[in-house]
């Protein structure tokens, strides 16, 4: 028995994210007396690989596979369920980013394995195996136990840190290759963005809504993110009218994020915005109405004209950063 912890790979190297899975998961293995094993999909180089067993990773499976370069979801889900099955994996972990909330479910049914999506804490029991998830956007909490044989845990970004516990390094190269029939997507052109911090990664993050008024009032708020090299976002009604790129749009329907720091200007905080920044370790709101739902889930809040209050924060930073 073991637990599985399925690694992504961005340009042949893991991120910060890959290794808040591995610190999580050893510490599951420690609760069930099991190892840890990560598995590595594509081209990585030997260099990184070793990378996961800083982190508790006893040992790392590296499947590579040239006609894997772009994740899809048919094929990965097959050489996961596949290696979990050969290692006898009670436990499978994955990231609750875009990927993981596609694979998890494929997992569960190739595995009949119970799906416990969005944790963020360890297990509270594994006999019976009861997890800690939020619930209703973020309203609510719940202890979710799972009866599987196996099973699958996605672990909320940002919400574990990272905790070095230094193994000595196995790495397994398996032969291990996709199915041709179930490869059905194929990329053709890649186009990275560049210039800008990705929103997904961004430890901070400055968001604005339609209390920014117009698209011609955002330059402080760009200028305050420079400053504190942070990420832009927006609510939906700002993408929707032009303002900000479709890209920036964070909620249910957009980009579910988890910064450290959360700037939310302007934004009155409806529930569909709330679920997909409520996971911020802390969230700064400034909004003209002091009733605005945002002011619930922040930590620290500004009543006041972001129109105002911004070039005040600007000018504050822009102190502190020439000292």
């Amino acid at each position: 028995m073991s637990v599985l912890v399925f690694l992504e790979n961005w340009d042949g190297r893991f991120k910060k994210l890959s290794f808040e899975l591995v610190s999580y998961a050893s510490k599951v293995a420690e609760m069930l007396g099991e190892e840890v094993v990560a598995l590595s999909i594509g081209q990585v180089d030997a260099s990184e690989l070793e990378k996961p067993a800083l982190y508790g990773a006893s040992k790392i499976v590296s499947i590579e596979d040239g006609n894997l370069k772009a994740v899809d979801e048919q094929a990965y889900t097959a050489l996961i369920a596949g290696t979990a099955n050969q290692l006898g994996a009670g436990v499978v972990i994955l990231s609750n980013n875009n990927n993981g909330k596609s694979l998890a479910p494929r997992l569960s049914v190739r595995l009949k394995a119970g799906i416990a999506s969005g944790v963020s804490r360890l297990p509270v029991s594994v006999n019976p195996f009861v997890v800690y998830k939020k619930v209703y956007s973020g309203k609510a909490f719940s202890n979710v136990e799972i009866k599987t044989p196996v099973k699958i845990l996605t672990l909320a970004q940002n919400s574990f840190e990272l905790i070095e516990n230094p193994k000595p390094v196995v790495i397994e190269k398996s032969t291990a290759q996709a199915d041709a029939q179930l490869l059905k997507t194929r990329v053709t052109e890649v186009e990275k963005q560049t210039g800008k911090i990705l929103l997904t990664d961004a430890d901070i993050v400055v968001s604005g809504g339609r209390g920014m008024r117009s698209a011609d009032n955002w330059g402080p708020l760009l200028e305050m993110a420079e400053l504190l090299g942070a990420a832009t976002a927006c609510s939906r009604p700002v993408s929707d009218e032009g303002w900000r790129p479709h890209g920036e749009h964070t909620g249910q329907t957009g980009k579910i994020i988890a910064p450290n720091l959360y700037f939310a200007i302007g934004i009155s905080g409806a529930i569909q915005h709330l679920a997909g920044i409520s996971s911020s370790k802390y969230i700064v709101a400034i909004n003209t109405d002091k009733d605005a739902p945002i002011f619930e889930a922040a930590q620290y809040g500004i009543v006041g004209d972001a129109l105002k209050v911004l070039p005040k924060l600007v000018e504050k930073l822009r102190e502190v950063k020439s000292k």
